[in-house]
């Protein structure tokens, strides 16, 4: 098999970034990754993932080095988390500055958003109306994968 029809069937690997006080919220967007996940698009991480005995904060780095893909899941949790907004962020700009990754902020909660790094690029949902602010938090889920998806779509081509 050819390098090239090989590479057109390897999951992008996603890092999921959020605050431990959002997990539920982690969870639910997760789920609604599963088919991404079982079309072989994606393969998405989050730190819950980390084996007994790892040393957690090389692993979150190794996961953030090797992903295609990086969600940040913004709530004021997160911007308030030192870990999440100056280790994983910052580190998750730059690897999008490098072209290294695509970061996309998903909006989950109403936050004061505007002027950080992210504030630049083009967030989920659609409109940037925060997941939680909706009628139905499953049709702004919705809204939030098919966004992915059309990324995931867009970095399969290159």
């Amino acid at each position: 098999m050819s390098a090239s029809s090989s590479d057109a069937h390897v999951p992008i690997e996603v890092f999921i970034s959020y605050s431990h006080q959002d997990e539920a919220l982690k969870d639910e967007l997760y789920i609604h990754l599963a088919a991404l996940t079982r079309q072989g698009k994606i393969k998405p991480w989050q730190d819950r993932a980390i084996e007994a005995g790892t040393e957690w904060d090389a692993e979150i780095k190794a996961q953030l080095e090797l992903a295609g893909m990086i969600l940040l899941l913004i709530t004021p949790r997160f911007i308030a988390s030192e870990y999440c907004f100056d280790q994983e962020m910052q580190r998750a700009m730059e690897r999008h500055a490098e072209g290294t990754a695509r970061v996309i902020p998903i909006i989950m909660k109403p936050c004061d958003w505007q002027g950080t790094p992210f504030s630049k690029l083009q967030v989920l949902p659609k409109d940037a109306k925060p997941v939680t602010t909706w009628r139905d938090l499953d049709e702004a889920l919705l809204s939030v994968v098919q966004g992915i998806r059309r990324a995931v779509e867009s970095l399969a081509k290159k």
